[in-house]
């Protein structure tokens, strides 16, 4: 069984650094690393404007309820003009830079291997970051054993964690069509965006960027609930107060990675 051959790959590393952002896969990461390694673990978290506040305090509510030592770092993308240029292989240069640092400090403190959250389904999409993983000898045990996101959950929520229904979310630079400048303030509000559309209940969303424009993506029940007319005038006066001159909603709906369709 995958589960099991998941415990028996994190005793074999007998201590590992998990790079942890709080979402669905590495917080199922965590709770069994923290089974099987006890205080031979430890979760890394960065903190920057390109991730979401929420999850990041999130990571931390759930580190502090495993009783799992955790530590926060700046993730330094934004100082990176290969990230901020937003090229197709964006991601690489961020998780280069990040888990280049994660192994040294793995080093530093003794533990054998810097272990993330990766899973079985991420092989099929376009993932830069992978590659710069890859050369860094970064573990990808949910990877490695074949678990996919829908067992992820399912194994979650057997488990009790919270996180089983958790929507799937990404770095906010993932709002960006290639080729667009990410900078701070078209981050913030971004973020902004995306929060006010989660007041009113909806959860799997994506606000994308273009520039004066914003693209929203929602799930299908939730398309016919932003046209209701108040709600429609309401997100319109708000996105337009955050500086965006039109609001469109993306007939398609949300799914990942959509801005990878033009690749």
């Amino acid at each position: 069984m995958k589960f099991d051959l998941l415990k028996e790959s994190l005793a074999e590393f007998k201590s590992v650094m998990l790079a942890y952002s709080g979402g669905v896969d590495s917080t199922f990461l965590l709770k069994i690393a923290s089974d099987v390694l006890g205080n031979n673990m430890v979760a890394v978290t960065a903190t920057s404007d390109i991730y979401p506040s929420f999850e990041i305090q999130e990571a931390i509510d759930m580190a502090k309820e495993f009783s799992v030592q955790h530590i926060i770092v700046k993730n330094h993308a934004l100082e990176n003009e290969k990230f901020i240029n937003n090229p197709p292989e964006r991601c690489y240069w961020c998780k280069k830079e990040l888990f280049s640092r994660l192994r040294e400090m793995a080093q530093e403190k003794g533990f054998n291997c810097v272990i993330d959250g990766t899973n079985a389904d991420d092989v099929n999409d376009f993932r830069p970051g992978m590659r710069a993983t890859a050369e860094l000898g970064i573990r990808s045990p949910l990877k490695e054993v074949g678990l996919t996101k829908q067992e992820i959950r399912k194994l979650s929520k057997e488990a009790g964690l919270p996180s089983w229904n958790k929507p799937t979310y990404a770095c906010l630079a993932s709002r960006f069509p290639y080729g667009t400048v990410i900078t701070e303030e078209d981050l913030k509000r971004v973020a902004q965006a995306e929060e006010f559309l989660r007041s009113y209940g909806f959860k799997q969303l994506r606000v994308r960027h273009y520039g004066k424009t914003a693209k929203i993506e929602l799930i299908e029940d939730n398309i016919k609930e932003v046209l209701l007319k108040n709600t429609r005038k309401e997100v319109i006066s708000f996105f337009n107060g955050l500086g965006y001159t039109y609001v469109t909603l993306d007939l398609m709906g949300y799914r990942t990675g959509s801005l990878n369709e033009v690749l």
